[in-house]
């Protein structure tokens, strides 16, 4: 011991170098365990090399840091090289934290768990697992109508719970308002077509409408929201074309295509039944009055 010291003592620059070289050798090291530490926790590919490589360039960063500050003396305490590493590789981490404080978070307040369907970052689809990262959708919607499933299934980091509204289709009240737009012809029998509408939607969205009354008032008491009407309900305005009826109904989330389908095909057969007295309207054009044209040929001489 006492001949390291004195060589040491002896030898200030070769012993500057080789403190250099160990603390170069030390922040290598460190950024090829972090790297393998990414490898085996990040499963997709994209992210886990964009963290790799985000950990290359902090740790080059630091190198060049440390190396400027060691040879001018400015930095006497190595603890904070180390800080400064650590922030780098918080900064560069920034989205994976963030992910698993949103795992967290959706976990804990309960924002959707799997069978929930939701719509974030501008994705719709039915939660199929959430995970410590990302949450694992089923698409629906995109180049399919209504809510179809498209067949791609999304992984969306859960940072983005932090980032934007969340939709959520089911939680607390599985069910939604629909509506869709009936043109009536004037001249039809308004009140009959009125009576045969309001009976069909009735009828068929009975146990919808039994079934979300219930639901409808545990949401009424659990947040600071106005009561609603569930019943199916008629509107109806006055256009330059027709008289146009707007049904507004409430339906199940993932029932909402099949239901509308449903009411327009009863809506339709029992119309077609009254023999003229109700008329479905369509785009027309009256023509007033041709005008009159005269032509006056001469005679060739």
């Amino acid at each position: 011991m006492e001949q390291i010291k004195r060589w040491i003592v002896d030898n200030p620059t070769a012993y500057s170098i080789l403190k250099y070289i160990l603390l170069v050798a030390f922040v290598l090291v460190l950024i090829q365990l972090v790297r393998r530490f990414l490898r085996k926790q990040i499963p997709d590919s994209s992210a886990r090399y964009k963290s790799q490589k985000g950990i290359e360039i902090v740790g080059y960063v630091i190198l060049i840091i440390l190396s400027f500050s060691y040879f001018t003396g400015n930095i006497k305490d190595f603890t904070l090289v180390i800080g400064l590493f650590t922030a780098g590789i918080a900064f560069t981490l920034q989205e994976l934290i963030l992910s698993i404080a949103g795992s967290l978070y959706i976990f804990l307040v309960k924002v959707y768990k799997p069978g929930d369907r939701i719509e974030i970052n501008g994705i719709k689809g039915d939660v199929i697992d959430v995970d410590s990262i990302y949450t694992t959708m089923m698409e629906i919607g995109q180049w399919v109508s209504s809510d179809n499933y498209s067949g791609r299934i999304v992984k969306l980091s859960n940072a983005f719970v932090f980032k934007g509204p969340i939709y959520n289709y089911s939680q607390d009240f599985p069910f939604i308002w629909d509506e869709f737009n009936l043109p009536i012809r004037y001249g039809s029998d308004i009140e009959l077509a009125k009576t045969i509408i309001i009976k069909i939607a009735s009828e068929t969205l009975s146990d919808y409408t039994k079934n979300s009354k219930s639901q409808w008032h545990d949401v009424v008491n659990k947040y600071y929201i106005e009561d609603a009407m569930v019943e199916p309900s008629l509107a109806i305005s006055l256009t330059d074309n027709w008289i146009q009826f707007n049904v507004r109904y409430i339906v199940d989330y993932k029932k909402r295509r099949y239901t509308k389908h449903l009411l327009n095909d009863k809506i339709r057969e029992e119309i077609g039944n009254t023999e003229g007295k109700i008329i479905l309207a369509s785009t027309t054009i009256e023509v007033i009055k041709i005008p009159e044209v005269k032509i006056k040929m001469n005679d060739a001489h």
